[in-house]
């Protein structure tokens, strides 16, 4: 592999992921309207007229995907066929609350967090794929924000994929190393982290160990503990208090979080909640920036609905398959390209997948996860010799141990490192 191009990083500026869109009177007036067809089936009418006005007046400006299409935005109901988002975490400080850092001396723009979401065509199984920050990468030739386009490079970590080319950038190197076409995407800060938490009314994690993290503030003792706020997010960030203490441990720490999340959202309460069902609406239009693709919330609403269904142990979170390495003195983690191959042929394919390797090295399972209540059968079994045999292997696609991870069924807690 080549050398990592060095290069002097772009200025900064107010808005540099994409191009953006400039609102006009007919954009704003659609969403307005998209806004008021979505609260007034989720929420009613005691709430709408404050909820339409609220979301519509928050939405940011959009980023135009390579790869997007005009088109109008679909009817509120489950969004036909699959889906691919990209979901990107940023570091950046600016605007921030100044707890997470100075934003003039942390001026570096990171993905820190990249996360693909994959919905099936038939709307029967889902996969998160989180990419590991210092994964070396090609990247390709991404357009600037003020015109012409970046050099293609051999190898860089994915995470200064957003400080070269901003959403857009992201989004073109993850379809490239996957194969696959990402029509949505959006990408959250700190705040918005926040905000998704809050309006969730907090996700319960399971701590296995005592998380003892200075660096981000994170002390939390063995046992369940509700997140929300401040508490969500640093739980998040934190790499040295949990695991190896590596960030491929704090992989699959999130994901703790994340099976936590899908449980919450799937449950009863939650999708039947109109308070909260508008606040994560109002969270997403006000602390993302969204692409276009995803900008009006028809689209967001109908993305949720396609996983309302979906059975818990057919939501499975994995971490893209790595080792250890370095390319010339440079140290990070190397893509596992055949267990790599394995898993987005799957995913193109659509096969249900089945994890045969660890949850990761940032959690373990949850000793005291609920169990089937159903009485065991204690009637002898004898095998009819006339009986047809039966194939007793999963359907779809084992996957290779190298890709860890988890399913929102699978009760994990956070591994701590104290």
């Amino acid at each position: 592999m080549s050398e990592p191009v060095r290069r002097s990083r772009p200025a900064r500026s107010t808005a540099r992921h994409g191009r953006l869109r400039k609102s006009t009177a007919g954009r704003t007036i659609a969403r307005f309207l998209s806004a008021a067809l979505a609260v007034v089936l989720v929420s009613g009418s005691a709430i709408a007229a404050y909820a339409v006005w609220d979301i519509a007046s928050s939405v940011a400006p959009s980023v135009t995907l390579a790869n997007e299409t005009a088109g109008s935005a679909p009817d509120i109901d489950a969004i036909e066929g699959g889906v691919n988002l990209l979901l990107v975490g940023s570091d950046s400080r600016q605007g921030q609350d100044a707890v997470f850092g100075d934003d003039a001396k942390d001026s570096a723009t990171l993905n820190d967090v990249t996360m693909l979401l994959h919905i099936s065509e038939d709307h029967t199984a889902a996969t998160v794929v989180s990419f590991p920050r210092d994964m070396f990468v090609p990247i390709p030739s991404c357009p600037r924000e003020n015109g012409g386009t970046y050099d293609a490079m051999a190898a860089q970590k994915i995470n200064t994929t957003l400080s070269y080319g901003g959403l857009a950038c992201t989004v073109l190197t993850v379809e490239k190393l996957t194969g696959l076409s990402i029509p949505f995407a959006a990408e959250v800060q700190f705040g918005g982290v926040i905000e998704l938490s809050n309006a969730v009314g907090g996700v319960d994690v399971c701590v296995a160990e005592p998380i003892n993290d200075w660096r981000t503030e994170t002390y939390l003792d063995a046992g369940v503990h509700t997140l929300q706020g401040k508490e969500a997010i640093q739980f998040l960030r934190t790499r040295h208090g949990v695991g190896d203490g590596s960030d491929l441990g704090r992989i699959s720490n999130q994901q703790v979080f994340l099976s936590s999340l899908v449980r919450t959202l799937k449950s009863s309460e939650t999708l039947t909640d109109p308070g909260k069902l508008f606040g994560i609406a109002k969270a997403a239009a006000s602390n993302m920036t969204l692409s276009t693709s995803l900008s009006n919330l028809n689209t967001m609403v109908s993305i949720a609905m396609a996983l309302k269904n979906i059975p818990l142990d057919q939501v499975v979170f994995v971490q893209y398959p790595t080792e250890y390495g370095d390319i010339n003195g440079y140290e990070g983690v190397l893509p596992l390209k055949t267990p790599a191959a394995q898993l987005f042929d799957a995913l193109a394919a659509d096969e249900p997948l089945t994890l045969s390797g660890d949850t990761g090295p940032g959690s373990v399972v949850d000793p005291n996860a609920p169990v089937d209540d159903a009485p065991a059968d204690d009637t002898p079994q004898t095998e009819d010799p006339e009986a047809p045999k039966t194939d007793a292997t999963p359907p779809g696609v084992v996957l290779d141990k190298a890709v860890q991870g988890q399913t929102a069924g699978d009760y994990t807690c956070s591994k701590g490192n104290d």
